[in-house]
């Protein structure tokens, strides 16, 4: 008999969740809070926390924005954006704990009426004084904001406001690596850097968080996860929608400052950085950083044999026709802004030492998918001569962080019959299936962490500083010529050709989701 059949009590223990940890009373103040950001994504995710009874008694949102809500007023206008099955008396006593101020925070006078109105709001819903700060505005109002907060002495603990302070800030965190150092050194002179939250909701995904867990907590995989036994690994994000309206920042960022910087660059520091010596904060973190210091820099000069870029034209996506990027609203007719990016890097440590890495991410492309895909090497052939039938194929495992959070393991099994004949076959995990119920949205799972102070999912400025360091040199190649390694590519396909190469070169190519 095992062992649950020798103590029945250890499997018990095994299913039964940890108790959920409640945050301490606080203050949300969420500027840019009519935005859509703040309807579609944040206020849907605290109403789910509110639901999982993971909000303290004493919590409330105050928005601030230039629109000249009321109280009721933005309580609707929220309502507008929750899920679709929301429970009409549960929402209504979670609305009781939002409220808002309209003003522009560069106005000092509007200043000074918000701090009127948090000491207001705190003393009512019996919040001792714990602040957070999240920054829901564009980019370009983020080191004016945080000045604000800072000028009007929001950032420090006071008499009538005791208890902590903490800010948390979109993405994308600068616009180059001489602005992202700016802005640190706005942000550093306002809060210290332990109170400083950069929230990248890729890494509030179950799978995201689920790598290390997968690496760490199983003696199968771990022992592989290296050049011995992996032949390259595929991180791509992509998306079927366009711009969605967002021409004039996509205008400004494009995709490479959009999305690698940032959530391709944390995948690939989660898939391949170092055990910590624990999981805390700091330990993680600094493991990600070692990770990505090790990531070969790439010079100017040879960034066209590395990358290539796409923007999408005119194209079909699910059978409908779509317009080209440079159609889109707000969008130049000219425009060389990349839709697509493709990249191969290398990590130049010992266990990754001449593993290629590749990176893509798009607009307008065939599908949505975001996934972590690891191309084990191929097993020696000898036993499997060309009389065999069916073919024989590489392993791959597969991490798939959206639309179906779940992992993936492709390996090749003989079918039935007389012959030995060999088809790929997928194990298939996913959360729903395994626990029963959809993961937490992203949003949720961070805001909680930013309540309770666990900054471990939130990337550190030494991270930031050193993503925009690796970019430099695509930035400098693009800033000179815009037009390089720039290819276009019909939406609804998987971009273009030309990324393509990339992998063909080397005897690769890419998965198709």
């Amino acid at each position: 008999m095992g062992d649950e059949g020798k103590n029945p009590s250890a499997l018990t223990v095994r299913r039964q969740a940890p108790a959920s940890v409640v945050p301490p009373p606080c203050l949300l103040v969420i500027f840019g809070a009519s935005g859509d950001l703040t309807k579609r994504k944040l206020v849907p995710a605290l109403y789910g926390l509110y639901r999982e009874k993971l909000l303290p008694e004493a919590f409330a949102v105050l928005g601030v924005s230039r629109t000249p809500f009321s109280d009721d007023a933005f309580r609707d206008h929220l309502r507008d954006g929750s899920p679709e099955t929301v429970d009409r008396a549960s929402w209504d006593d979670f609305a009781e704990r939002l409220f808002y101020q309209p003003g522009d925070i560069g106005d000092p006078q509007a200043t000074r009426a918000l701090g009127e109105r948090i000491r207001a709001v705190a003393k009512d819903r019996g919040i001792p004084g714990n602040l957070i700060f999240y920054a829901s505005v564009a980019p370009k109002f983020y080191a004016p904001l945080i000045r604000r907060i800072g000028e009007a002495g929001l950032s420090v603990p006071s008499e009538d406001l005791p208890g902590t302070r903490r800010v948390i800030i979109e993405k994308p965190f600068g616009h180059d690596l001489a602005s992202a150092r700016e802005l640190s050194r706005v942000v550093s002179g306002v809060f210290p850097e332990d109170q400083v939250y950069r929230i990248d909701h890729y890494l509030g995904k179950e799978t995201v968080q689920n790598i290390l867990v997968f690496r760490f907590a199983n003696g199968i995989f771990e022992p592989l996860w290296n050049r011995n036994f992996i032949d390259h690994v595929q991180i791509t994000v992509a998306e079927e929608i366009g711009v969605e309206g967002r021409g004039d920042y996509f205008e400004e960022a494009g995709v490479v400052r959009d999305m690698i910087q940032n959530h391709l660059f944390q995948l690939l520091s989660n898939v391949a950085m170092e055990p910590p010596i624990s999981l805390a904060a700091d330990d993680v973190r600094d493991e990600k950083v070692k990770l990505m210091r090790s990531v070969e820099p790439v010079k100017e000069e040879n960034v066209g044999e590395v990358c290539v870029r796409g923007q999408y034209a005119a194209g079909n996506v699910r059978g409908g026709a779509v317009p080209g990027y440079r159609a889109e609203k707000s969008v130049s007719p000219q425009s060389l802004v990349e839709t697509y990016a493709a990249m191969r890097l290398t990590i130049d440590n010992w266990r990754w030492g001449g593993v290629p890495f590749y990176l893509r991410t798009g607009k307008r492309l065939a599908g949505r998918v975001s996934e972590i895909a690891i191309k084990f090497r191929p097993a020696p052939f000898l036993l499997f001569d060309s009389s065999v039938c069916g073919q024989l194929v590489s392993n791959y495992l597969v991490l798939n962080i959206q639309p179906q959070e779940g992992i993936f393991l492709k390996f090749g099994a003989k079918t039935p019959g007389p012959s030995i004949c060999v088809e790929p076959v997928e194990f298939q995990f996913t959360y729903e299936q395994a626990f029963g119920v959809k993961s937490r949205p992203a949003y949720g799972r961070l805001l909680l962490d930013a309540m309770l102070g666990d900054a471990t999912l939130f990337p550190r400025n030494d991270t930031v500083d050193i993503s925009w360091s690796l970019l430099e040199p695509f930035l400098s190649r693009w800033k000179e010529n815009p037009g390089r390694d720039l290819f276009f590519y019909p939406a609804g396909t998987w971009g273009p050709r030309e990324a393509d190469n990339l992998l063909f070169r080397e005897g690769r190519q890419w998965r198709e989701p």
